[in-house]
Formats: structure tokens, C-alpha cells, sequence
């Protein structure tokens, strides 16, 4: 397909009244590559179109960012200035409409020591997100894609440039549901509805527990908080009543388990890309909540850094389900991408979990949602486990069950 302005414009349009939503009178915060100016001023006219009242604008760059990493010292990187703090804390004032627009080279970061990556990561999360926390379930976001040569290229490594760029804008151009369709507002209207009636599904039986089965060794059981409820697809602002659309695309049903109660052993069916750098074949076991055991053919020790981030990033804070038949799925290559990786199969997270589950949760402060069972952690991982036999069984209060997934999709 050939990438006209005028697709580029109905795909920014898409971002900005479907996806976030913008409102009249909403302050909105763009944060996008400065490779992507042409877009970025699509973006921001949609966004003055919808009746924004002012779009700031956050420019990102892979080559200033390695440059960083590369040159200064970890002390100076992980410091949180004075300035960036209080850009933080005007978030908590203003509560912009986020839109973020992901299109980094996923090896970015290659080469790069991982412990300095994550001791920056690490130190840099500890004064942020108290703000990000402030804002959480207040505001809109919405995270989409635009392609990029060296994304493009890590997909398709034995392609041309130009050939990796189309192929790559085929499969964006697909999963968001945009390629061969006259309304794509409408095509998105109708995907969300179905979401939404999965999810009433899911929490109209009251299932207390979910137990996994796949023949590639997963054999796992995780509690649910019993009053946390299944989302998808869209959410709501929780200040304004505004609904939105958080990921594009999104294939996704998923809640936060009741921390530290799961056991067993997951087996992901997807590489996971952290860091720019890959863990590849890999397992993880559980006992009384946290993971207490890992193995990986590939990134072992990047794997045993991610579990030990904080007391709580060896605990789960997402489970998901998610049909073999998603059209992410479907292009049959691996993204480097989680926004839409994770579309892919079912997964799980290891982090932080999502409290706007709860039914008052968008009024609970994080240790009070802490304390309802929604984990905690600077983190939030997701990594596959959907498989083309997987087998997804709910239980309920009373020790029913009832078939949830059977061959890697809806029962």
C-alpha cells in the first residue's frame, strides 16, 4: 500500500479521536521521535482540530539517547533534576492528554552495559513515579506506532530498506485496522464492542482463579482479587468520564491477579526484547507468588536482573488473554515491539499491576491498592505464553470451572 498524506492524516486523526480522545479545553502532551516531525504535525493540528488547548511536544532521539548512555557517567544519568521533577509535578496540575508515538530502533541499546541501564532505570523511577502514580486513571493516553527504517529493518534484517519500510507499514497498517476499510472509527468501534462483551463475559462469572495448561510445559494456577474486574480495549477517564483508547492496537482482555498468590511453571512463546537486548526460550516458576526459579537459552542473566528490579518485579501485576487468531499474530514475525507483541497470545506481566481494576480504585492512593491485593514495582513486563494448544480454565467460588481458552482461543 502506497503511504499517501492523505492515509497519514487519516491515521493521526484516528490517534487523536478515537485512540486519546482529545477534549475542548484539554492540554495535550505529544511525545514522538524528531524523525518524525511530518507527523508530529499532523498529530498536532488533529489535536487543535479536537479542541485542544495547547500541545506540547516531547522530542525523542535513539542517537542523543545511546550518546547519553554512551559518554556520561551512571551517577549523572540517574539524577533527576530540579526542572525535570517539576515538569513532572505540573503532569499532576494539568493532567495532559498524553499521545505517544513509538517507532525506536529496538537495538537502540545494544552494546550498552544492562546493569547501567537498569541502575538508571532504577534510580530515575524511584523519584518519578509518585507523579506518574498521581496522574494514573486521571487522564488520556494513547500509545500507537509509525514506522521507521531501523525498526523496520530489524523485522525484516534480509529485506532492502524500502522493502522492510512497506512491509512493516503493512502489518502497522493492518493490526490497527486502517488497511481496506472505508471507517476505520467504525471498524474500531465495532472491535472494541466485541472486547467488551468478552470482558462482561469473564465478569459475570466471578471466576476466582485461572489455571493454564500447554503441552511446552506450562502448568500454572493464579488467584484473582475477587472484586477486580476484566477491561480492554478502551478505558475511562476517571476526572472527566471520557473514554479512550489506550493501546492501538489493542487485542487485549487482562486484570491485575491478587499478588503474590500463583504458582507453577510459565513458558513464554515469544522472544521478550528488554533493553535492546533479547531473552529467548525461556521459563519461569512460581511458588507462593514470586518467581523463585528462571531459565533461558538466551539472556539469562538480563532475565534474572528484570526479576530482581524491586521486592515486587518477581510478582505478577497483569494477566491476559488474548486469541491465536489476532491479527498481530496473524503477520507471523516478531515486532521488537511490546505494544504490539503483547497483542499477540495471551501474556502475563511481572511489575506493577493496574488498581483502576478495582471498582474504586482510581480514588485508592498505591499503597492502599497495595494492600487490596494490585502489585507494586517499577516495572511492568509482559512476556507470551500463548500457544497454539494453550488451555485457560476459570474457577469459581464454589469449585466450578469453566472453559475459558481451548487451543489458543475462545472456548
Amino acid at each position: 500500500m502506497k503511504i499517501t498524506n492523505e492515509l497519514l492524516q487519516s491515521y493521526a486523526r484516528l490517534i487523536v479521536r478515537s485512540g486519546a480522545n482529545v477534549q475542548p479545553g484539554q492540554p495535550v502532551l505529544l511525545m514522538i521521535a524528531v524523525e518524525q516531525a511530518e507527523f508530529a504535525a499532523m498529530l498536532t493540528e488533529e489535536c487543535y482540530k479536537a479542541g485542544a488547548k495547547k500541545v506540547d511536544i516531547d522530542w525523542m532521539s535513539d542517537t542523543i539517547s545511546r550518546l547519553h548512555f554512551q559518554y556520561a557517567d551512571q551517577e549523572t544519568l540517574a539524577e533527576v533534576r530540579e526542572w525535570e521533577e517539576a515538569k513532572a509535578r505540573q503532569m499532576t496540575v494539568d493532567y495532559p492528554c498524553r499521545i505517544f508515538i513509538e517507532s525506536e530502533d529496538p537495538d537502540a541499546m545494544a552494546g550498552i552495559a544492562p546493569d547501567k541501564l537498569s541502575a538508571v532505570h532504577q534510580c530515575r523511577s524511584r523519584v518519578l513515579k509518585p507523579y506518574r502514580d498521581a496522574i494514573d486513571g486521571k487522564h488520556q493516553w494513547c500509545i500507537a506506532a509509525l514506522p521507521a527504517e531501523k525498526w523496520a529493518k530489524k523485522c525484516f534484517p534480509e529485506e532492502t530498506a524500502e522493502k522492510a519500510m512497506e512491509k512493516l507499514w503493512d502489518a502497522v497498517l493492518k493490526t490497527v485496522r486502517i488497511d481496506g476499510v472505508s471507517d476505520p472509527v467504525a471498524a474500531w468501534q465495532a472491535h472494541t464492542d466485541f472486547i467488551s462483551q468478552k470482558a462482561a463475559w469473564l465478569n459475570a462469572q466471578g471466576f476466582t482463579q485461572l489455571r493454564y495448561k500447554s503441552a511446552n510445559g506450562t502448568d500454572f494456577h493464579v488467584e484473582l482479587i475477587p472484586d477486580a474486574h476484566w477491561e480492554g480495549a478502551k478505558t475511562v477517564n476517571a476526572r472527566n468520564g471520557v473514554d479512550y483508547i489506550p493501546n492501538m492496537p489493542t487485542e487485549e482482555i487482562f486484570t491485575s491477579p491478587l499478588a503474590g498468590s500463583c504458582g507453577g511453571t510459565l513458558v513464554a512463546t515469544k522472544p521478550l526484547s528488554w533493553n535492546s537486548q533479547l531473552i529467548e526460550n525461556f521459563s519461569i516458576t512460581f511458588e507462593n507468588g514470586r518467581a523463585v526459579s528462571c531459565k533461558a537459552e538466551k539472556g539469562q542473566a538480563l532475565l534474572e536482573k528484570m526479576l530482581s528490579m524491586d521486592e515486587c518485579s518477581n510478582m505478577l501485576g497483569e494477566v491476559a488473554l488474548v486469541p491465536k487468531e489476532s491479527p498481530v499474530n496473524r503477520c507471523g514475525f516478531l515486532f521488537y515491539s511490546t505494544l504490539f507483541d503483547e497483542n499477540a497470545c495471551c501474556h502475563v506481566a511481572l511489575g506493577a499491576g493496574f488498581k483502576e481494576v478495582l471498582p474504586d480504585g482510581d480514588s485508592l492512593t498505591t499503597a492502599e491498592a497495595q494492600a487490596r491485593g494490585i502489585n507494586d514495582s517499577i516495572i511492568h513486563v509482559d512476556f507470551m505464553v500463548g500457544s497454539e494448544d494453550l488451555s485457560i480454565d476459570g474457577i469459581r467460588p464454589d469449585g466450578s470451572s469453566a472453559p475459558i481458552f481451548r487451543a489458543g482461543t475462545w472456548a
